[in-house]
């Protein structure tokens, strides 16, 4: 018996054993492997997709509204004329009701279980989203900068999933729990950007900034293609309709959540399966591997009073409102006006975020490489990109309006136009990483936040202006977005910039002046002053 016994525990022992040693041999692998891959790519690509599932989760419901109300169609006096005039002419196939278009006055039977949500109210609710998403930028900047962006972006995203599942569940209790539960959504996904710039300013090597930042923020183009795609796709295909939609997002972003805890760290410091010759390069590159632990307090005044910061915040708020604007009502204008069915809806609504994401890398590239061979200044890159990425989308849309119904020419008006504000991504995106590294999460909280106004705002608007649905509603409302965007572009190219600004850290911006004018290049002489008089009197200079 007690042989048996002595047996069984080593022959325990010996099966304990041999699990561990293939864990630790498991281990040894995996590091070796860490060693051989560039973590700060590792990085992007996960942060990339981070910002794909928080852009799937806010746009999909965009075309997923237009199955969930009910459609209409539009009665109009005065014959054929003014309907030639006004409105485009319905597919054969949907005469009698069967297109899933979205028009709204007689309601047919087969549609009976869809919601009575007019224009008004699905403004409200597509809306409603931002409101909650303006309030957590700057409580996301300062808990980025003293936390690290990996949780503070990771549990914004995880409790975004959450009520994505719980969407199908709210919407049937009526229109305005779903709107306070979008309200809630946008809570979460507010510390996202916040949370990049942190990551970035501690991974991004000069030389790779525009890369690297074009390749995370590559993640609204991608997100905004899946969602539209896979959402009509899971909508005409997968039994069930629209609620698959957000069950099939919500859980995708719960497993990125668990990858993304894995294999981010906040720095390479931190960072356990770094290479040394990347932390090498990373230190000697960036001049640093941590955030700083005694960063001074955020110099609000000085943020508050720097005209490039402004021309930022005006610039991101004009390339927001066109973007929003296309985001939520370019599939309802697919709908609603050019009549695609969901499934074309999907696939050509995505189609120009493809072109966008297309030259958004290309640009980026371009960019870098007009830097570092210095054909252009940091600035002259910024400027020039940012005018090219919001007055094309702006003049793009307005060409859509203007060819009426023929749905190729819309389509490839809208994709012209948003492949050029791809150009803003190696520009306005990253513009706050250029001011100020050590606050440029508290900057980007600044800009995103108050951007997000124009995602409060357009679809509001546009379901104000485009009560019945016409092409001279919406050519109104594509106006407003081209005004508005070429307004802020000009701002931009006035008062924006590029370079390092003082109140960031007056150490660092004195020793690169001083490298500056090694270079034969004008010197901020009365900052060198200050900076030395402060030397040598042994006193801190605080912002």
């Amino acid at each position: 018996m007690c042989k048996a016994r002595l047996i069984n525990i080593v022959f325990l022992t010996r099966e304990v054993y041999i699990i561990i040693l293939k864990k630790l041999r498991l281990k040894t692998l995996f590091f070796k492997l860490s060693g051989h891959i560039s973590q700060r790519w590792v990085m992007a690509v996960m942060g990339m997709m981070g910002v794909t599932m928080a852009y799937v989760m806010r746009a999909c419901l965009g075309i997923t509204l237009t199955q969930m109300v009910r459609p209409v169609v539009v009665v109009v006096d005065g014959g054929a004329r003014s309907v030639r005039h006004d409105y485009c002419p319905m597919p054969q196939s949907s005469s009698h009701g069967h297109s899933k278009s979205n028009r709204t006055v007689v309601v047919e039977d087969v549609f009976k279980n869809r919601f009575d949500w007019d224009e008004k109210t699905q403004g409200e609710i597509l809306s409603s989203f931002y409101y909650g998403y303006i309030l957590t930028h700057l409580p996301g900047g300062v808990l980025s900068q003293r936390f690290g962006g990996k949780y503070t972006m990771g549990l914004g995203i995880l409790s975004t999933a959450i009520f994505t599942l719980m969407t199908p569940y709210v919407a049937y209790m009526g229109s305005r729990p779903l709107t306070i539960l979008r309200f809630v959504e946008g809570l979460g996904e507010g510390t996202t950007f916040p949370a990049l710039c942190t990551l970035l300013a501690q991974w991004a090597p000069p030389e790779e900034k525009g890369k690297l930042s074009t390749l995370v923020f590559a993640g609204v183009q991608i997100g905004n293609i899946f969602s539209n795609f896979l959402s009509g796709f899971i909508i005409q295909y997968i039994p069930g309709g629209w609620p698959n939609v957000f069950y099939f997002f919500g859980i995708t972003s719960l497993i990125w959540f668990v990858l993304w805890c894995i294999f981010v760290y906040n720095d390479p410091n931190s960072h356990p399966f770094i290479s040394d010759m990347e932390r090498d390069y990373l230190k000697q590159s960036i001049g640093s591997l941590e955030r700083k632990k005694d960063l001074a307090p955020t110099p609000w005044k000085s943020i508050l009073t720097s005209w490039p910061v402004w021309a930022l915040i005006i610039v991101e708020a004009g390339h927001d409102w066109g973007g929003f604007t296309i985001i939520s009502d370019l599939p309802k204008y697919m709908s609603d006006v050019l009549h695609f069915s969901i499934t074309e809806n999907g696939l050509l609504s995505s189609i120009p975020y493809i072109a966008q994401w297309v030259t958004s890398i290309l640009a980026s590239i371009l960019a870098d490489r007009l830097i570092s061979k210095r054909i252009m200044s940091v600035t002259a890159v910024r400027k020039v990109y940012a005018i090219i990425g919001t007055v094309g989308p702006g003049m793009g849309v307005m060409c859509a309006s203007f060819v009426g119904c023929d749905k190729m020419i819309a389509t490839l008006c809208f994709t012209l136009g948003m492949a050029l504000m791809g150009f803003c991504y190696p520009s306005i995106r990253i513009n706050s990483l250029d001011l100020s590294p050590n606050y440029a999460p508290t900057i980007m909280a600044l800009v995103n936040g108050i951007g997000c106004l124009s995602g409060m705002a357009t679809p509001y608007v546009a379901g104000i202006l485009t009560p019945n649905r016409t092409v001279l509603e919406w050519r109104l409302v594509f106006w407003i977005m081209m005004i508005v965007m070429t307004a802020s572009s000009v701002v931009y190219g006035l008062f924006g910039s590029g370079e390092l600004q003082p109140w960031d850290d007056l150490e660092q911006y004195y020793l690169k002046e001083k490298e500056k004018a090694k270079r034969g290049l004008p010197m901020d002489e009365r900052l060198s002053i200050i900076y030395s008089k402060s030397i040598e009197d042994g006193k801190l200079i605080n912002n």
